[in-house]
């Protein structure tokens, strides 16, 4: 099996931390992400590329196996195993550890699993490695379940997106990850949602909050107001002397429940008064005449 450097795919030394791995691995995932790389072959090499280096350098403990075992990373756990083994039959009655196997440990792990092994006759299944990925989205493709085709490791992938998922949630497709080593079972695919903010609606869960502009006669008066929700825009009562900031409760015109078909979130709307400007002066007349019936009234 040929070295990868997974640390010269990212861009980074081996003395990286955790948010230089994480940093990294975003920057690239979206310069190389097909959505923005139609039809050109390098660019989505480099794409998975990147995701296989980050599934192995965010995971600590598969970071720790690359290190140690660069190519053979994956079969670590055999290797020591074995390794001790050998030891302990070179050394009766010694410590496992008490020895440290020199040579190539591809070497090694093929003259213990090899296809040629006379000893065992055959060759060891081991389930192929998973793989991390980031689908970004708006805020609009969440709000209803719908289908999408990925292409990772060179296959199409469709699958349902259902409505609701949360940013940062993190889904598993069971074998869609690298192949297996002779023959065992493919890896896993981690899909995780990356959701953009909407430039008119906060999500908080299943909610939704949202500003909306209120003219200062029916803030004042009381009155009905068209107002835009995530689906459309309905009708709103506006109570008499509503001031700034007050807020307002639509029930069930929120985000999907996640995974609860039919149930939705509420809206919260936040009043925003506007003052009227530019004044005619006969409109002026008519504010100081108020402000003397007010100013009186006290």
């Amino acid at each position: 099996m040929e070295f990868i450097d997974y640390y010269k795919t990212l861009g980074l030394p081996k003395t990286a931390t955790e948010s230089d791995i994480k940093a990294a691995y975003r920057k690239l995932v979206r310069k190389f992400h097909p959505d923005l790389n139609p039809n050109d072959k390098d660019a989505e090499k480099k794409f998975k590329a990147v995701n296989e280096a980050n599934e192995v350098l965010s995971d600590p403990e598969k970071r720790k196996k690359y290190d140690k075992h660069g190519k053979d990373w994956q079969h670590a756990d055999e290797i020591e195993k074995n390794q001790q083994q050998q030891n302990q039959r070179r050394n009766p009655g010694r410590p496992s550890d008490s020895e440290e196997f020199s040579g190539d440990f591809s070497d090694f792990f093929e003259s213990m699993f090899g296809a040629g092994n006379a000893r065992t006759g055959r060759q060891t299944k081991f389930k192929g490695q998973d793989i991390s990925a980031e689908l970004q989205l708006n805020l609009e493709d969440v709000y209803q379940s719908q289908k999408q085709t990925l292409t990772v490791n060179g296959k199409n992938i469709r699958l349902t997106i259902p409505a609701g998922v949360e940013n940062g949630q993190t889904i598993k497709i069971a074998n869609h990850g690298s192949p297996g080593v002779n023959g065992g079972p493919n890896g896993d695919l981690y899909l995780t949602f990356s959701i953009a903010e909407h430039p008119k609606f906060k999500r908080e869960g299943g909610n939704l909050y949202a500003s909306v502009d209120l003219d200062l006669y029916t803030a004042l008066l009381g009155g009905e107001l068209m107002v835009e929700t995530f689906d459309g825009k309905v009708k709103l009562k506006v109570a008499p002397d509503t001031q700034p900031g007050a807020k307002a409760k639509l029930k069930g015109k929120g985000f999907p429940i996640y995974k609860k078909e039919g149930q939705f979130g509420d809206l919260y709307m936040t009043y925003q008064v506007k003052l009227p400007r530019n004044l005619t002066a006969k409109e002026k007349e008519l504010f100081a005449e108020l402000a003397k019936i007010r100013n009186h009234g006290n």
